[in-house]
């Protein structure tokens, strides 16, 4: 599994040493993940109090507004803590709220990576992740133009989203895939298979959507484990998703400061079997 040096802590791929409770800033966009946020300055200060509660993985993405958000991070956090890490995607474009498309040309992630260097203030993305296959090009095009890039100074290390299991494994032929962004949570295990996958190979798993709320507030095992921590379902939702597995790092999202807190509260929370046991029929 990726080393756990420190209570709380994980190691994805050989150095980059991040708390296990991380933050999404996909939220901190207009309606649609397109445009500014609502407001910005709220934008900026719950992006500065992530950092200041000890959050030391934000993930983001070009495609997120586009681009306002990543700009987001560099007007409130730069220049940033030694110990932050901060994880971009490329390979996805938009045309409009809510409209995502797919684009894994080799040329196009490039001129991506190097848009993202810029916005971010960085000399090379610590994390760069291939936000999702294109099939309309071979997904071993697109993980060796990461790995061009890579190779050049500009990627640290490389990291995928949204793949199957055999996707996984031609990415890990072809290069050291250090995380995997997937969907997964409580109610949705849809990725099961892939995180089993992470698991064998000592790779981080970031799961997207971690507080997928369809139906959870109507489930009963889940209520009682709340009532009997003083928490909230989402809270045991990610705690529960914490104790699933050591590779596991999620990145609730949120606009709110206050929901900010109860979702790093929730690192602290310790599930045990029995509750463990009785919330695995929420999915």
């Amino acid at each position: 599994m990726p080393n756990a040096a420190r209570a709380g802590m994980i190691t994805i791929g050989p150095d980059l040493e991040v708390k296990r409770m991380g933050y999404g800033a996909m939220r901190l966009t207009g309606e649609g993940v397109w445009g500014h946020h609502g407001d910005i300055e709220n934008a900026h200060a719950v992006l500065r109090a992530a950092v200041e509660m000890g959050v030391t993985l934000i993930d983001t993405a070009n495609s997120y507004g586009p681009e306002v958000n990543e700009q987001y991070i560099h007007d409130a956090l730069f220049p940033y803590a030694d110990d932050l890490v901060i994880a971009t995607k490329g390979g996805m474009t938009r045309s409009g709220p809510s409209e995502w498309q797919r684009n894994g040309d080799p040329a196009h992630l490039r001129e991506e990576c190097e848009a993202s260097i810029k916005r971010l203030g960085v000399d090379a993305i610590q994390l760069y992740q291939l936000h999702a296959p294109d099939p309309e090009i071979p997904y071993a095009e697109s993980i060796g133009a990461l790995a061009e890039l890579q190779r050049e100074g500009k990627i640290q290390h490389i990291g995928i989203s949204n793949v199957d299991s055999l996707q996984l494994e031609i990415a890990c032929d072809l290069v050291d895939v250090v995380s995997v962004q997937n969907r997964f949570s409580i109610s949705d295990r849809y990725s099961l298979e892939v995180l089993l996958a992470c698991e064998r190979h000592e790779i981080a798993f970031l799961p997207w959507f971690p507080l997928a709320s369809g139906g959870l507030a109507d489930d009963g095992s889940l209520a009682s484990v709340a009532a009997a921590h003083d928490a909230t379902i989402y809270q045991i939702a990610l705690a529960w998703l914490l104790a699933r597995s050591p590779v596991i790092v999620p990145i609730p999202g949120t606009s709110s400061l206050g929901h900010l807190d109860e979702n790093i509260a929730a690192a602290a929370i310790r599930l045990n079997e029995t509750e463990m046991r009785a919330l695995e029929g929420v999915a």
